[in-house]
């Protein structure tokens, strides 16, 4: 018998800050009714409980990157503990999820750590993590569309990868795609994805907060109900499927916990997510304890950075109350140049939970981090390069030591940043490129070409 066929499992919205009532995940709602603050999926854990830890496991394990549809996804294998009221036939999935983990064993070695993991998030159909989020929200749009609701079209704004995911399902779902984009702020490679996939692509002469303004205004319910939904990551159903990253890095490690795990922070959607997977596991049994997480933010984006560092020289807990927004500067990790992010609540509360800790990153050191790592097989975006970049902090700090397991959270394809790459290995980005590899000249005579290649090796010394 199918799991969900004789124990039923529901969910809704509710509350971030504990105001009294349930949403219907079908209910074009975005912020508490109450207080304005920002809603989350709450799962009936009572039914879930009903199956035991062991028991969860087992299927969870069974359905790993199998054909059954729709649990061949990272995401729809743990369809109960994400959206558990779609039927399978309104299910948008492009097989997201159940992305290598892999051991970063000679990287790892060079920073003395010898269990050090990179969660490859950006081998994903779009290239990036933003695909995990993404199939819940449109699935749960088509369901909605299924039974009658006037949605016309769903929206976001963008630094590019949420762009691209959504207007990849979308087009899987056949439901229009509206995207907002920071004029002349990503590459030409997020750009062309959602061209390409037939969305309508708006760019827009402000930074992403600028576009944010503008695609909450375009589906503000309280000014009209203009039949288009909103997409970004303050929609709390693109949150359930980004939780699965939690899921997949224990079930990747037979259901153990490592240590440490450590996420790019921009808009705090991801880091919230990810806190949350861990939660929920450890509520329902099957972990003990969740890792602790690290927020990594670009020096030139760093609002929670400067709020968690007035919260430490204070000798406290971070609060809400220190935070101050900022204008982000142009950074080379362009997807997280947010300087409010939306997801700020949720982010404080995931860090608290967790025992967590926010580190910033320069830019040279978010592009050398970036490049040591791809000497050593990765192919890594500027974002990870942020968090590589905190990880080689906290370890020269004795913070993380030899013999912890360390998870990062790689959140976008590193061919998405061929510029970002080009200008690195070409010395050209205003600091000193550490790793640079500039290609060589050569002779095309055979025994000239023989002589010099040798000599080349030889000056590696590797």
């Amino acid at each position: 018998m199918e799991i969900g066929t004789a124990m039923p499992y529901r969910a809704w919205f509710s509350c971030v800050a504990g105001c009294p009532g349930e949403h219907p995940l079908s209910q074009v709602i975005y912020r508490c009714p109450s207080c304005a603050g920002l809603l989350e999926v709450v799962h009936d854990e009572a039914a879930l409980r009903r199956r035991s830890p062991a028991a969860w496991m087992r299927v969870f394990d069974e359905r790993f990157l199998r054909t059954s549809w729709p649990y061949g996804s990272g995401v729809w294998g743990k369809k109960e503990w994400v959206q558990p009221m779609i039927s399978a036939d309104n299910v948008v999935s492009l097989f997201e999820g159940g992305s290598n983990l892999f051991w970063a064993e000679r990287y790892g070695a060079q920073l003395g750590v010898s269990d050090l993991w990179i969660k490859q998030c950006g081998t994903s159909h779009t290239g990036s993590f933003k695909d995990l989020g993404m199939t819940v929200l449109v699935s749960t749009v088509k369901q909605m569309r299924a039974d009658g609701a006037p949605i016309r079209a769903v929206a976001c704004a963008s630094t590019g990868d949420t762009s691209a995911a959504l207007a990849a399902y979308g087009a899987a779902a056949g439901i229009p795609v509206i995207v907002l984009l920071p004029a002349n702020k990503i590459t030409a490679a997020q750009l062309v994805q959602p061209i390409a996939n037939g969305a309508i692509v708006c760019s827009l002469d402000t930074d992403f907060d600028g576009c944010m303004k503008v695609v909450q205004r375009l589906t503000d319910t309280d000014r009209g109900d203009s039949g288009i939904y909103l997409a970004n990551s303050m929609n709390s159903l693109r949150v359930e499927g980004q939780k699965t990253i939690s899921l997949e890095i224990v079930q990747q490690f037979d259901w153990e916990v490592p240590d440490w795990v450590l996420v790019p922070g921009g808009n705090l959607g991801n880091v919230s997510a990810i806190a949350k997977g861990f939660m929920e596991m450890k509520r329902l049994g099957l972990i003990s304890t969740p890792p602790r997480l690290v927020c990594c933010q670009a020096e030139h984006a760093n609002p929670l950075f400067l709020a968690y560092e007035r919260a430490r020289a204070a000798g406290r807990e971070m609060t809400l109350d220190d935070f101050e927004a900022v204008r982000a500067r142009p950074t080379l990790a362009s997807a997280i140049q947010i300087g409010d992010p939306v997801s700020l609540p949720k982010a404080v509360k995931a860090l608290v939970d967790t025992g967590g800790i926010v580190l910033q990153a320069s830019e040279a050191q978010l592009a050398n981090a970036s490049a040591r790592a791809d000497r050593t097989g990765l192919f890594t975006c500027p974002h990870t390069g942020v968090a590589l970049a905190c990880l080689e902090q906290l370890i020269e700090r004795g913070t993380i030591g030899a013999e912890d397991r360390v998870v990062v959270v790689s959140t976008a394809h590193g061919l998405k940043f061929t510029e970002f790459k080009a200008g690195y290995h070409e010395r050209r980005l205003g600091f000193e490129s550490e790793y640079a590899n500039t290609p060589v000249s050569i002779t095309g005579d055979p025994e000239q070409a023989i002589g010099e290649l040798h000599r080349l090796l030889d000056q590696r010394g590797d």
